[in-house]
């Protein structure tokens, strides 16, 4: 658990240093989308579109995942 927070600090990290560099150079986050010809609308919309696909599949594989996995720790030999 410590390792993925360890990484999620050094992901923020780095994202706030190069958020900062990037802000020095009169860059924005408007004008990144807009070179990639895209809108914060229509990458709001794309995000939501994704999400509609996504949530729905996890939800179907974890009724098959969550009991298999429950299983295999129950049936684990005891650790120590």
């Amino acid at each position: 658990m410590m390792r993925l927070i360890s990484t999620l600090v050094k992901i923020a990290i780095a994202s706030l240093i190069t958020g900062a560099v990037l802000s020095a150079m009169n860059l924005t986050a408007r004008d990144v989308l807009a070179n990639l010809g895209m809108t914060p609308e229509k990458l709001y919309t794309l995000l939501v579109k994704g999400m509609e696909w996504a949530l729905p599949n996890i939800l179907l594989g974890s009724f098959v995942i969550v009991p298999i996995w429950l299983m295999v720790m129950l049936l684990r030999p005891p650790r120590g």
